[in-house]
């Protein structure tokens, strides 16, 4: 059996938009990514990390441990041996405490990299493969999240391809999730219940197809 560890925030830990809800696993995109691909007959196992308001390298001023790179090398050594890890993160990066914009989100993705391969795993065990998937664009802010977002929109302009530039430089797989859905038109950021449907089947394709199991 493969581990894939999911490395992310409050978009794959399945938020209802505009609610303090959670999806079930198998309704959110790494349980419909995981049961897609054992469908297709690989063994894998998905292990989720995601935490709500969670930055690539940014602390939040108001919540402890959302600073992505804290911590993740131990989470590598916890979980390892892994096949692979996904991360999904960069819209918590456009929060209003931040003056962000793609190319700086795109670095502390690129910072995460090469945290990872440079875990203290295992003698003997693997360095996973990366996928970097970047998150559907930001869409103007609605709801409970609206202050904390203001002008997300504009800041997060070209993350997808920001992020594209640093899979090819880190040799790192790549996907972007704004080509297969958008972000909720509830909230602007999050998943809708369909949405992460359709994500974690595209995902679990493109894994199929890139990387070897």
């Amino acid at each position: 059996m493969n581990q894939i560890l999911v490395y992310s925030d409050s978009l794959t830990w399945g938020i209802i938009p505009d609610t303090r809800e959670r999806l079930p696993f198998k309704k959110r995109w790494p349980g419909v990514f995981e049961n897609t691909l054992n469908g297709l007959g690989k063994n894998i196992r998905v292990i989720e990390n995601c935490l709500n308001g969670r930055r690539t390298t940014w602390r939040d001023p108001f919540k402890e441990g959302r600073d992505g790179s804290q911590g993740l090398a131990q989470v590598i050594e916890m979980y390892s041996p892994l096949k692979l890890v996904i991360l999904m993160l960069g819209s918590n990066d456009f929060q209003c405490t931040h003056e962000n914009n793609a190319w700086l989100s795109s670095q502390g993705t690129a910072k995460l990299i090469q945290i990872i391969r440079q875990a203290p795993i295992e003698p003997g065990m693997p360095i996973p493969e990366i996928m970097i998937i970047a998150p559907p664009p930001i869409i103007k802010p609605k709801g409970v999240i609206a202050h904390k977002f203001e002008g997300a929109e504009k800041r997060c302009i070209g993350l997808a391809s920001a992020l594209e530039n640093v899979a090819k430089e880190y040799s790192a797989h790549f996907f972007n999730a704004g080509n297969v859905t958008e972000a909720s038109v509830v909230d602007g950021i999050h998943l809708d219940e369909n949405q992460h449907q359709t994500l974690g089947k595209a995902i679990a394709y493109a894994v199929s197809e890139n990387t070897a199991f």
